[in-house]
């Protein structure tokens, strides 16, 4: 006996060589061959074969599901339930020049991938049983109180992501109560990142490769109030910026009125460097750096303390001890540095060892949960920088958005100290964390 014919069976054949003419679906991997089949059947209703092929033709790929049920990028930053709902933001507004630049490592990449990676090289130990419901936060550098560990690291060309830049960057950590170091490729001055900040921060000098400029970069930070001058060590080799290259051959925009030939011309739109002469500067870099250079630079403004940022090996960490620094950054420059492959959250033991205590060790490069910066303070870290992640959000909401971002930083940082039994900074350390391979 034949099978009952359904009245609806045109109308689900008509049905079925619509999805067989969809673009969408053959860009999701829907097998048309099957609908195409059923199409020109006699009998759409032919048995369990006929319906087993229905399933299969008709049920989109999990990758198509997956892509429909993305959330929408969010409209406002109290919408962010993590700062990496700001990234997505910030890459669909920026032009794909200037998110190259803020996403770029050196080379492939693989310090920058390694920055992030590295932290799941370690695990933490969870106390239980403890009454965690006062947490201290607080940590003093160089005599003053922080309210948290979390800093501001410096980051340059910062309009480029929003008009304010550095001083809607400033205005947030004022908000937030946050350190706040300043790159000296600032697109503010210090003098107004300082007024809008309501107190100096730490100035991160880019010396060039002629002494009289650094120098006077130098004076100027002081004269300012910076109480801290930050020495970027780890640039002095030179780098490969492959990504920020590549992503600027995809800008349409005609960026000469910004970016003409020659160190002065990419420092025209830099204001510590106004007034200078860099007729003789070939590059941000000091190739002849060295720890007699770095003696001389002091020299000039004595009274501010001396940072070295991007020491990461032990023998490093101990001559900058022994030379007169006052703290260290372990840092690889967010990654666009040096293609070593190794992440700072890795390189810290060794240099807190080294330390053993006398100065103060920060932390930057990868850091985008609490539960990385519970790590890295139970390694040993003082204190511990963000940097793209403000970004983001500087380039998603400006002001407002660099505040979302430290304020769920610091949530998370509570509830990542909680969750380990950690009622203040003092009580981390090795105790609560271990290697994932035992070492």
């Amino acid at each position: 006996m034949s099978a009952p014919h359904h009245p609806d069976g045109d109308d689900r054949r008509r049905f079925l060589r619509f999805l067989a003419a969809s673009p969408l679906l053959a860009a999701g991997g829907v097998d048309l061959g099957a609908l195409e089949r059923l199409t020109s059947a006699g009998n759409p209703d032919d048995g369990w074969r006929l319906l087993d092929e229905v399933t299969r033709a008709t049920e989109a790929p999990r990758s198509l599901q997956q892509a429909a049920q993305q959330p929408p990028l969010i409209r406002d930053p109290g919408d962010a339930l993590s700062v990496f709902d700001f990234e997505p933001v910030a890459k669909a507004k920026l032009p794909v020049g200037h998110y190259g630049y803020m996403a770029s490592g050196v080379d492939d990449d693989g310090t920058l991938r390694a920055n992030r990676e590295g932290f799941a090289q370690f695990q933490l130990r969870a106390r239980r049983l403890v009454n965690v419901r006062e947490v201290d936060m607080s940590v003093t550098i160089f005599g003053e109180r922080w309210e948290t560990p979390i800093f501001v690291c410096p980051t340059g060309s910062q309009k480029i992501y929003d008009p304010e830049g550095d001083v809607a960057t400033a205005r947030a950590a004022k908000a937030k109560g946050r350190l706040m170091m300043l790159s000296g490729v600032t697109t503010s001055s210090v003098e107004e990142v300082n007024a809008a900040r309501g107190m100096p921060v730490w100035f991160q000098c880019y010396p060039t490769d002629v002494d009289a400029v650094a120098h006077a970069i130098v004076r100027r930070a002081a004269r300012a109030g910076c109480p801290a001058l930050i020495l970027t060590v780890d640039l002095n080799g030179g780098r490969n910026l492959e990504t920020q290259a590549r992503a600027a051959r995809l800008d349409s925009r005609n960026c000469a009125e910004c970016h003409t030939p020659g160190l002065a011309g990419m420092l025209k739109r830099k204001p510590m460097f106004d007034g200078l002469d860099l007729s003789a500067a070939k590059g941000l870099e000091q190739p002849t750096m060295d720890w007699a250079w770095v003696k001389r630079c002091r020299a000039v403004a004595p009274r501010m303390k001396l940072v070295l940022k991007g020491i990461v090996t032990r023998e490093d960490a101990a001559l900058a001890v022994s030379n007169g620094a006052d703290a260290i950054v372990v840092s690889n420059h967010g990654g666009r540095a040096e293609d070593s492959g190794r992440s700072t959250i890795e390189s810290l033991p060794e240099v807190v060892a080294a330390v053993r205590g006398r100065i103060p060790v920060l932390i930057d490069g990868g850091i985008r949960r609490g539960s990385d910066m519970v790590k890295a303070l139970a390694l040993g870290a003082t204190a511990v920088g963000i940097g793209r992640p403000y970004l983001w959000g500087l380039a998603s909401f400006g002001q407002a958005g660099v505040e979302a971002v430290l304020t769920l930083m610091r949530r998370e940082l509570l509830l990542s100290m909680r969750q380990v039994g950690a009622t203040s900074l003092r009580q981390l350390g090795r105790a609560y964390v271990v290697r994932r391979d035992g070492r």
